[in-house]
């Protein structure tokens, strides 16, 4: 009974491991197609000289997008909202990138944050499947932030604070790079099972992590 036993736990262990194998596998092919085409969007947008859509639009554009997504996970149609929502944050992050490029040192800034912002995700994502440490805990405190620093920028926006602005910006780097830890362990450790929706949580944390790191180097490069 006891061998028995053990040869079930280890075959489910294995079901497991190889099932979570698959949705990392998948999540990073989705989620460097969806960057790719991110990429594409905002270039498109920054030839073209697109204004941004401003705060209310991108909003309504996002949580619009992302609730479609979350609800049509199981299917095709997912990937087809993947898509779009991650052309859609391309979109708007293209006018962001054209103003940064218009300042002085502009094309270092941009490129600067383009290196940290990919050093961090590969670093971070490398570490958590290297050791396959449970970084599970770290979730509640990564909701509370992220919905403190989410409505902290808002108020830095509608009060025209950028002190607070900047601190935001600080803080969504932690937020973002914790997050990163804690998505990539959740997949380990089969808490998310949906390639889908790991994507979309991990290209926000790249997305959020980029235009934090743009917003602290345009700020001490304008201080030079």
């Amino acid at each position: 009974m006891n061998s028995l036993h053990s040869i079930n736990a280890a075959s489910t262990a294995g079901n497991s491991a190889i099932s979570a194998n698959k949705v990392i596998r998948n999540t990073y092919m989705l989620l460097s197609a969806t960057l790719l085409f991110a990429a594409l969007s905002a270039m498109g947008a920054m030839a073209l000289n697109l204004p941004h859509p401003g705060m209310i639009v991108t909003l309504v554009g996002y949580f619009g997008l992302l609730f479609l997504t979350s609800k049509f996970r199981d299917s095709a149609a997912g990937i087809g909202f993947v898509f779009a929502l991650t052309g859609f944050m391309g979109y708007t992050l293209g006018p962001i990138v054209s103003h940064y490029l218009g300042l002085p040192n502009g094309g270092q800034t941009v490129a600067t944050a383009m290196g940290l912002t990919a050093a961090i995700f590969l670093g971070l994502s490398g570490y958590a499947l290297a050791t396959r440490k449970n970084f599970n805990y770290m979730g509640g405190f990564l909701m509370v932030g992220i919905i403190v620093g989410f409505v902290a920028s808002l108020a830095a926006i509608f009060f025209e604070m950028p002190a607070l602005s900047l601190a935001v910006s600080a803080i969504f780097v932690l937020l973002m790079s914790g997050l990163i830890l804690y998505e990539t362990s959740n997949i380990i450790h089969g808490g998310e099972t949906n390639y889908i929706m790991a994507t979309v949580t991990l290209f926000v944390s790249i997305f959020n992590l980029f235009t934090s790191l743009l917003h602290l180097l345009g700020f001490m490069n304008s201080d030079e």
